[in-house]
């Protein structure tokens, strides 16, 4: 999931459809809520126990473009997912995909059904990369009425803006990577 569906910031769709695993599953991206809930999905589907859990979190890589739009580096309702495993609940963040931390020089989360595995708070070098500011909590179905409020209070430029940016190009051009 991690690995297998990209990371991209400008494929916010906070529709019922929009957040369906299905459609993250299908067009093979998604953002740090939609991978989790096809985490959970997939989780759910073979039988595992698995719920979504939501915080605010402080992101100090992000692209230039996104930082302006969005006014801040506050990230509300980011996602992961909850996962019970050997009589505990653990989370897992699947939202980085591998080639995306490389271009940030991150390590990506590994997660090893042990531990949590939710954020990686410096990244190769020793800067500053996430920091988790307030759980929101944990639930069986995802908070849409929430989340929609949220964003439209914190990003209301972000979500006019979305549609027409290239993630992946933007990551490129900033980190130097190809």
């Amino acid at each position: 999931m991690r690995d297998g569906i990209r990371y991209d910031a400008y494929c916010i769709d906070l529709s019922p459809a929009g957040l369906r695993a299905s459609s993250t599953l299908a067009a093979g991206r998604g953002w740090c809520v939609s991978k989790a809930i096809a985490l959970t999905a997939c989780c759910r589907a073979a039988g595992i126990p698995a719920g979504l859990g939501f915080a605010d979190v402080q992101n100090h890589l992000s692209t230039e473009r996104m930082r302006r739009i969005m006014g801040t580096n506050v990230f509300v309702w980011h996602g992961y997912s909850s996962i019970w495993l050997e009589d505990q609940w653990l989370k897992a963040t699947p939202a980085f995909n591998r080639e995306l931390c490389d271009k940030f020089r991150i390590l990506p989360l590994e997660f090893d059904g042990r531990e949590d595995s939710i954020f990686h708070a410096f990244d190769r070098e020793g800067h500053e990369h996430m920091e988790y500011l307030a759980y929101r909590g944990e639930f069986a179905e995802v908070p849409i009425t929430a989340l929609q409020v949220d964003f439209a209070a914190h990003y209301a430029r972000l979500m006019k803006s979305i549609t027409n940016g290239d993630f992946d190009q933007e990551v490129a051009v900033e980190t130097g990577a190809d």
